[in-house]
């Protein structure tokens, strides 16, 4: 098969919802029928039967939440899926703000009782910001929720979309019977039975057939011919290109934890979900067709598998091949790095792959070289952009609670920032080390993983910080900047990167600090010209 067939056949894609909507169950469910695994897992909280193939983080087994994204492929009618399910706690959101920098499109999983939500409005919010196609698929559909109509009106308002309905429930609840599949004309019955693949599908061109009666009952039938008039009447047809260029959203419905609704889901999205898109760099647009090999870090995952203190920095390939033992630019270090295992994550399986195609997602062993955000080419000098940190929203000091484990802490600290989890400030003052974090249960996280992955033991203080501001002076000799840092000393620290921050006690600070000293330019993320 030729480059360009391989890149045809590729989907990479985000799921993103809020807690809870089912977007780890759907996908599992995907998996499932792209045969990458034989039974689905129950996650349910504290209480898991069999985890979640995409859970596979100790604490998240626990409580029953995705913390950290993961990374799953399979293949389903010849083509190639890369499925990036990412974390739905707000606590978690960075992780998946940067996740979306590799996705292609997205999957926005709504729950049919709770409607959109507000972490979901915020990474629709991203998604449109980045016209990146969306896919709306509303679960759970076998529970009592709000009328489907009233839900995609809810999906326009508060999300801002335009949506077309690809498939209709038949009843809803405990009425719930099925759902009408309106892209393939066929009625899909539902059994309840989560156990089987594939629901009974029935061909149904032509609705006004009275064997739809026979079907589904009289009253269901007539409902159904009624609703599929208005939506004919009120949404507009779909519109491949206008979905691609992020101004039309497809809505399925369905119950992912029944398996229910997902096949027609999937074999639409396949035929429909944009092949890799062409990405911006600091020089120019990369197209996925060119020769030349080029992709950036999005994701680094450090102990992946805790027998082995491993690391991985996970790589979207944005243009060419990616080979094993071949030599590639890491164009921060300004040095060539070789990898001999590179990884394909296969379910919950890795796999060691001699070559990769445009829109793969490869996991590559890291010794400590990469930071996310890291640009790999075949020898051109260019950076991807649009990877930022942002300031984080909580801080504590942190402190060594074992003496004795000094440098398994320092070691712990540093691989976990790595990642992203979280991000590290070390003060000028005194050298105490202060994490900085968007959510307060990422505190938890890091507690937990230092002692169960470096056996290390840490304890938090507050420390009474507003934002974190990365500090740009117009000139670092001039007295004005000199000044600002003799003041603001008790404030001033440095990330894990040596960048200069300001870590403001308040809105008032950040004001005063910015008409005080002009020329000290002040930013609320780590990615500033």
């Amino acid at each position: 098969m030729g480059f360009t067939e391989e890149i045809e056949k590729r989907r990479t894609f985000g799921i993103i919802s809020h807690p809870d909507a089912g977007k780890t169950t759907l996908t599992e469910k995907l998996l499932l029928f792209g045969g990458a695994i034989q039974e689905a897992g129950a996650v349910k909280s504290n209480k898991i039967k069999k985890g979640a193939t995409s859970d596979f983080m100790e604490i998240e087994r626990q409580r029953g939440i995705s913390v950290a994204t993961s990374v799953l492929a399979f293949i389903y009618q010849d083509k190639k899926i890369n499925i990036l399910d990412t974390p739905g706690h707000k606590d978690f959101a960075e992780d998946t703000f940067r996740t979306l920098t590799a996705v292609d499109s997205v999957i926005v999983v709504i729950d049919v009782a709770k409607g959109v939500e507000e972490q979901t409005e915020k990474l629709v919010q991203v998604c449109r910001m980045r016209k990146i196609p969306m896919l709306v698929f509303i679960n759970k559909l076998d529970r009592e929720g709000k009328d489907a109509f009233d839900l995609m009106d809810e999906v326009e308002q508060k999300l801002g979309l335009t949506v077309t309905p690809l498939s209709f429930p038949i009843g809803m609840g405990y009425d719930f019977q099925g759902i009408y599949n309106i892209w393939e004309k066929n009625i899909n019955l539902f059994s309840g039975d989560s156990r089987k693949n594939i629901e009974e599908t029935i061909a149904f061109s032509d609705i006004n057939n009275p064997e739809l009666e026979e079907l589904i009952g009289a009253k269901p039938a007539n409902d159904l011919r009624e609703e599929l008039e208005l939506i004919d009447e009120v949404y507009p047809e779909f519109d491949r290109e206008a979905y691609l260029a992020g101004d039309l959203q497809p809505v399925f419905f369905g119950s992912a934890l029944n398996n229910f609704g997902v096949r027609e889901l999937l074999d639409c999205f396949i035929q429909i979900a944009p092949s890799p898109r062409p990405k911006d760099s600091d020089t120019r647009t990369v197209e996925p067709n060119e020769d030349k090999f080029s992709g950036f870090v999005f994701k680094i995952h450090a102990n992946m598998d805790p027998k082995h203190r491993d690391r991985i920095a996970f790589i979207k390939i944005v243009s060419g091949t990616f080979e094993r033992n071949k030599p590639y630019l890491h164009v921060r270090h300004k040095k060539n790095l070789k990898f001999s295992s590179p990884n394909a994550f296969f379910a919950e399986k890795k796999e060691i792959v001699d070559i990769s195609y445009p829109g793969d997602i490869v996991g590559l062993h890291d010794t400590g070289n990469f930071k996310i955000g890291d640009t790999l080419t075949q020898g051109e000098q260019m950076s991807f952009k649009g990877i930022p940190s942002f300031s984080p929203e909580h801080f504590r000091y942190i402190n060594n609670a074992d003496p004795l484990k000094a440098k398994q802490l320092d070691k712990g600290i540093n691989q976990l920032m790595d990642e992203g989890v979280a991000q590290l400030f070390v003060l000028e003052m005194n050298n105490r080390k202060v994490i900085g974090t968007v959510g307060a249960l990422q505190y938890e996280v890091i507690q937990y993983r230092l002692e169960h992955e470096y056996g290390a033991k840490c304890s938090y203080e507050n420390f009474p910080v507003h934002k974190a501001c990365w500090v740009k002076p117009d000139d670092a000799k001039n007295e004005e900047f000199a000044e600002f840092k003799r003041i603001k000393q008790k404030f001033m620290a440095k990330d894990k990167y040596g960048q200069l921050v300001f870590l403001a006690d308040s809105e008032f600070s950040i004001q005063m600090a910015q008409q005080k000293y002009p020329s000290v330019k002040l930013f609320f993320t780590s990615e500033f010209d």
